[in-house]
């Protein structure tokens, strides 16, 4: 993190400087890149803030300031510039080599502990491609949060009590009339998670027009709760089966997690008895003797400036027949995540990935624990990826934190939200959704998972597969042979996929669409995995001509490129430079559009570069190394930072 680095060493001499020549305290110094070039690298306005406090000139204070000043490492010059700014330009040649030999370097481990949760989805029916936002997302910021040296724990909530797999449980019983015996054999099914996407809105249906059988979901729900005969082991064994399948998908993404925590163990295990004591004595809850919450534990909201102005902001925790809403499990949920809850899990192993990673769930059973499973919980930030619907309960778990007296800890639950997922008319129709006349205007079709109307995950990475796979074969200059293509067709639909979750703002409304996504120019991920395999193809030339670009960690050393790198070959540069800046402020503001936005800025630069300086052919050693030091720094700038994107980069397209 070269540019940060210099930054901070020209802040701390700014400061010194102000408080030797003027006696008074610099406590804020802004530096940042000029709006144009040839202003120079850096630059702050610190002399015209200054000149408020010192009754004098702007510019005659910035000329004391850079008369003499001691310049760190690889800032050649200051200058003063206009009304007064310091402008500070950098020794080109002495910062490129300087920043190859660290581009993309991880932060040293800080100790700093996160718990992420993501995905969790209800475990009765296949995942769709609103999940797959919310699980691209966070597992991005996963990979931002470990690249910045923060130890994370990712997490995926299993709600297997809930009304949805209760439903799925009354279907089976109530209309396809089968138990755990039949249930277990479909369970072994490759596509179970799809036969119960459909069960599910058959259910609905079911509901809508028998809606005394809603008494079946009451009944069945109690049961799950309680642990109860063939019901609630018919519930464990739906929705341990579509886990497997939503594990499966996601990994099909390159997605992966370390804690299944399950709604049952948090029952079982009573966090929420603990949590309820904890709230009771604190007076975060209390109970109402009349009024239309009579009879329910309510967390008192009106009054709190968090909830100001909004209608019925009262939550009842516990209803009046004696059942816990979600939000109260929620908080016991939190309590436990930052370590403030007197009790905790039990675990097993769920399964191990390809990769050698261990996913580990939870149980309620201490003859079931591992004794070499890791220690969970205990975070000292929570982030929960949770849509924008869910923005009114978030902000009621973390009241509960500060009722409570954790301050510290309300300040670190973070709610990541996000909006929801849809189709354009195209993909809806090319997906064989029949649409309206009216829904074909709009600019995007909703979706309904309790009506059956959606895209699953599955299908949407198969078809993205199909077509990129045909797009390879049809497009491809060297011949590819049928395991390839599909191969390369996998890498492409995966970035497809990913870069278009994460290129828009997390607050937008995304309507997906297929040739946007799989487009191989403008802001798509085939277009950056092209920009790189295109600079990769470069060296690979390169080395099969016996052409040294003498770039490599051998002769970084001896490397002196002090003249003749142009704006161009310096744009390069100084993006890649800034990207770790972006990365921070992806993070801080919990927005991963920021880094897609470099690195596509990054990308359209060098093919920029590359047709205006190509490398391969320059006759001139210097020149030449020069470009393909240029390149290089693209090169390995983007195979690092799509990484972090979760975005495999090809050998050839």
């Amino acid at each position: 993190m070269i540019l940060e680095q210099i930054t901070e060493q020209l802040t701390e001499t700014l400061r010194s400087r102000v408080l030797a020549l003027f006696g008074h305290p610099a406590e804020r110094v802004i530096l940042q890149s000029p709006p144009k070039l040839a202003m120079g690298d850096l630059a702050t306005p610190l002399a015209l803030e200054l000149a408020k406090v010192l009754k004098r000139k702007p510019r005659e204070i910035a000329e004391t300031l850079a008369n003499g000043l001691t310049l760190p490492p690889l800032v050649a010059s200051v200058s003063v510039e206009g009304a007064g700014y310091l402008n500070f330009r950098f020794d080109r040649g002495a910062f490129m080599v300087a920043h190859m030999r660290s581009i993309m370097e991880a932060a040293a481990p800080s100790g700093e502990r996160y718990i992420v949760e993501h995905t969790n989805i209800n475990p009765n029916k296949a995942a769709h491609i609103g999940h797959i936002r919310n699980a691209v997302l966070g597992d991005t910021f996963v990979r931002l949060l470990k690249w910045l040296g923060h130890r994370v724990e990712t997490q995926n909530y299993i709600d297997d009590t809930g009304v949805q797999v209760a439903d799925v449980v009354v279907a089976f019983e109530r209309l396809q009339k089968e138990g755990v015996d039949e249930v277990t054999k479909r369970a072994a099914e490759p596509k179970f998670d799809y036969f119960c996407w459909d069960l599910y809105s058959k259910m609905a249906n079911y509901y809508a027009e028998h809606p005394e059988a809603l008494e079946w979901r009451k009944e069945t729900l109690h049961r799950i709760e309680h642990q109860e005969g063939e019901t609630a082991r018919l519930g464990a064994l739906i929705a341990r089966a579509i886990v497997r399948r939503h594990v499966a998908t996601m990994l099909r993404l390159g997605i992966e997690y370390d804690l299944l925590p399950k709604e049952s163990d948090i029952i079982a295990l009573h966090f929420w008895d603990t949590a309820f004591e904890l709230l009771k004595t604190s007076g975060a809850v209390v109970y109402e003797d009349e009024g239309k919450h009579k009879g329910c534990w309510v967390m008192r909201l009106t009054e709190s400036e968090e909830f100001a102005g909004m209608d019925n902001a009262d939550k009842i925790l516990v209803r009046s027949n004696g059942t816990v809403t979600y939000t109260g499990k929620d908080i016991a949920y939190q309590l436990w995540k930052f370590g403030l809850l007197n009790r905790t899990f039990y675990y097993r192993r769920f399964l191990q990935y390809d990769s050698g990673h261990t996913l580990w769930e939870t149980t309620n059973d201490a003859q079931q624990s591992a004794t070499e499973a890791p220690k969970f919980g205990g975070a000292q930030t929570v982030v929960n990826v949770i849509d924008s619907r869910q923005a009114y309960l978030q902000k009621v778990v973390k009241e509960g934190l500060r009722l409570l007296g954790y301050e510290k800890q309300a300040e670190h639950s973070i709610h990541f939200s996000y909006e929801m997922v849809a189709l354009t008319p195209a993909t809806a129709k090319e997906l064989g959704m029949e649409i309206s006349e009216k829904d074909a205007t709009r600019a995007y079709v909703e979706m309904s998972g309790r009506k059956g109307l959606g895209v699953k995950a599955d299908d949407m990475i198969d078809i993205l597969e199909r077509k990129a796979t045909e797009a390879v074969q049809a497009n491809a200059q060297d011949a590819f042979s049928e395991d390839e293509a599909r191969a390369l067709g996998n890498q492409i639909a995966v970035a497809a996929l990913r870069y278009f979750m994460l290129k828009y703002g997390r607050n937008k409304v995304i309507a997906f669409d297929f040739a946007e996504a799989l487009t191989f120019e403008g802001d798509s991920g085939p277009y950056l995995q092209y920009s790189t395999v295109r600079v990769n193809n470069i060296f690979n030339k390169m080395k099969d001509r016996g052409v040294d670009p003498l770039i490599d960690e051998r002769s970084l050393d001896r490397l002196t490129l002090s003249e003749g790198i142009t704006d161009e070959m310096w744009e390069l540069v100084r993006l890649s430079a800034d990207l770790p800046s972006a990365i921070r402020r992806a993070v801080d503001g919990l927005e991963v559009s920021i880094v897609t936005h470099a690195l596509l800025e990054l990308a359209q630069k060098f093919n920029s570069f590359y047709h205006k300086y190509p490398i391969l052919n320059e006759k001139d050693d210097a020149e030449r190394q020069r470009r393909a030091a240029s390149a290089e720094v693209f090169r390995r700038t983007m195979s690092s930072a799509l990484a972090l994107l979760g975005i495999p980069v090809p050998a050839r397209m």
